[in-house]
């Protein structure tokens, strides 16, 4: 568990990613992450978006379904 402040700026309410936490998540200075609720109510950081990973598992369900006609195809 990493332990973080959140603090005060301006009007906005920022919390600190400690080095620890930007390498945890691969990213960096200027990068955009994407928080998710989850079902318990916790938050989920993720430097990728989930609309574009829920896309590629349900291309990869529809190739699967057609690998022969893919095939074929190409």
């Amino acid at each position: 568990m990493i332990e973080t402040r959140i603090r005060r700026v301006g009007n906005s309410a920022v919390m600190t990613l400690t080095t620890e936490m930007l390498t945890i998540l691969d990213a960096k200075e200027g990068d955009t992450l994407f928080v998710m609720r989850g079902d318990d109510g916790s938050l989920k950081i993720t430097p990728h978006d989930p609309a574009v990973a829920a896309a590629l598992a349900a291309a990869e369900i529809v190739m699967d379904e057609n690998r022969d006609l893919l095939q074929a195809l190409a």
